[in-house]
């Protein structure tokens, strides 16, 4: 289990460091999902931040920290799960020329997007998963969640900013988040013990 949390605004976008220092704050709501490490990414040319709190479970070195960078520096990943068949798709990628620093299934997979493009490489996978992948390149955004949708994934907008995480808790921690509650979705809940999409409970 880990978690990532991340923004995009127009708010702090002379201020990187404010950014950071609330995407990292995103981040904290979620140190249970991932004590092991922590890490934050922000874009020198637009207002995008995202954080990610790690548990190490295959790549217990540094070459898994998160978010990532592709090794062409094109993307930028935070990535909740498990690709079950990513040694089969690593061995692929290395037949047409790509190379590892580490173990981590989230490497192969950035490897993956570079190679065959994002709605490719998820016809590709075999797995639970949520990430979020920034183009750095097109200035693109992509949540993605594996197809039962077994990882969460919230996302939402506040004040004017576009905000996401693997929990509501993070959301939560955005400066100016309304936490009043949604009626509507609490009646839902009552009737069919979930809120379903595309409702929440604020």
């Amino acid at each position: 289990m880990c978690g990532f949390a991340g923004i995009i605004t127009n708010r702090y976008h002379t201020d990187r460091a404010a950014l950071a220092q609330t995407v990292e704050r995103m981040a904290q709501t979620l140190h249970h999902r991932g004590p092991d490490s922590g890490g934050v990414w922000t874009d020198e040319s637009r207002s995008f931040a995202m954080s990610h709190r790690r548990l190490s479970i295959i790549d217990l070195s540094e070459e898994g920290h998160q978010p990532m960078l592709s090794a062409d520096g094109r993307y930028v990943i935070s990535f909740n799960g498990e690709i079950y068949n990513f040694p089969a798709l690593r061995k692929d990628l290395e037949g047409v020329g790509h190379t590892f620093r580490g173990h981590s299934d989230t490497e192969v997979l950035l490897a993956a997007i570079v190679e065959y493009g994002v709605d490719s490489t998820l016809s590709k996978l075999n797995g639970m998963f949520a990430f979020a992948l920034w183009d750095r390149e097109e200035k693109i955004l992509s949540l993605v969640r594996d197809r039962f949708g077994k990882k969460p994934l919230y996302f939402g907008w506040v004040d004017g900013a576009f905000v996401f995480g693997s929990e509501l808790k993070a959301l939560k921690a955005y400066p100016g988040f309304s936490n009043d509650i949604n009626r509507q979705a609490l009646s839902l809940f009552l009737r069919h013990n979930c809120i379903p999409a595309p409702y929440s409970i604020y």
